[in-house]
């Protein structure tokens, strides 16, 4: 494989990873992978459905997550016809729904997804029209950030926000679909207890590896033991832990943060994952994103064809 210099010293993370230091630990031959096929994430709205897909086809890539907000019925046939001309396959469709949105500690805890009281109801109906857009054009997820999930069970937003996730997932089952949470503004305990308490069998998440690092929930590593068998999706994103107590962490280029990628893939190999593994990259724009894109595919083929140490060091 032919990779760039800067990938190829990201790479030396794996000449660790692949070392078990204690002689009473075995490590596992968890090298199931022969050729992954990596997906991407990507923005479009129905105006600009057929210049998203052709580029993410001209730079070699099969499938996507798709976000959009453009999730009226409308948008079905470009986005089915953009699906067919480039042969590219949606994985899941992402909404957040109508509102604002502030990604940070403050003002996030009230206007996030669906735990927001001010933005509830629209976002049920807009991720219901979500789930009828998919439906038509075949597509077997949908995904969202649910908010900061109250950790505190008996908080009286925590039992109003299991209810509006019973009626959207409800309504995904009748169409045959997973319902996604966009995981990492919780932490995976308070994720683990939300989806028990909404009881249905078709919910999953969708693990971005860098959201609880970056909200500073946890570590991607270590939330496979809890997210286990509802990992349907995994979003490939690097990102730092905050350092200050009002903004967010920052995100940064496929291996130049702290999910560390050659123990997390091991991991999840090692769990028995086989699913879609999504390059998620919001930072950059233009040329920069097509470059970070690239690279960052070229290490996660490596990783996940590599046998390595399924141990946290």
């Amino acid at each position: 494989m032919n990779i760039t210099r800067r990938a190829f010293v990201r790479l030396s993370g794996l000449s660790i990873a692949g070392i078990c230091l204690s002689s009473s630990k075995i490590m596992r031959d968890s090298s199931q992978y022969v050729e992954k096929d990596i997906g991407i994430y990507v923005g479009s709205n129905i105006k600009d459905i057929d210049s998203t897909f052709k580029r993410i086809s001209d730079l070699g890539f099969r499938s996507c997550e798709l976000y959009t907000s453009s999730y009226g019925i409308e948008m079905a046939s470009p986005l089915q016809e953009a699906m067919k001309k480039y042969g590219i396959e949606v994985i899941a469709l992402f909404t957040l729904g109508p509102g604002r949105t502030n990604w940070d500690f403050y003002a996030g805890q009230e206007n996030i997804g669906l735990v927001s009281r001010e933005f509830r109801r629209v976002r049920i109906d807009a991720l219901i029209q979500l789930s009828e857009l998919a439906k038509l054009c075949n597509i077997k997820m949908i995904e969202t950030h649910v908010g900061y999930i109250p950790e505190n069970p008996n908080d009286s937003n925590y039992k109003e926000t299991v209810v509006a996730l019973k009626e959207v997932v409800t309504h995904c089952a009748v169409n045959d679909q997973v319902f996604l949470y966009h995981a990492g503004q919780e932490t995976p305990t308070t994720l683990l207890r939300t989806i028990e308490d909404v009881g249905l069998e078709n919910q999953g998440i969708g693990m971005d590896t860098a959201n609880l690092i970056m909200y500073d929930r946890g570590h991607p590593v270590h939330a496979l033991n809890i997210y286990g068998k509802y990992i349907k999706l995994v979003n490939c994103k690097d990102g730092l832990y905050p350092t200050d107590s009002r903004n967010l962490g920052k995100e940064v280029q496929i291996g130049e943060g702290q999910v560390n990628f050659p123990i997390f893939i091991n991991k999840l190999k090692g769990i028995g994952y086989n699913g879609p593994v999504i390059i998620e990259r919001e930072a950059s724009r233009g040329k920069q994103w097509e470059n970070d894109i690239t690279q960052s595919r070229q290490f996660l083929q490596v990783l996940f064809k590599s046998k390595g140490c399924n141990e946290w060091i």
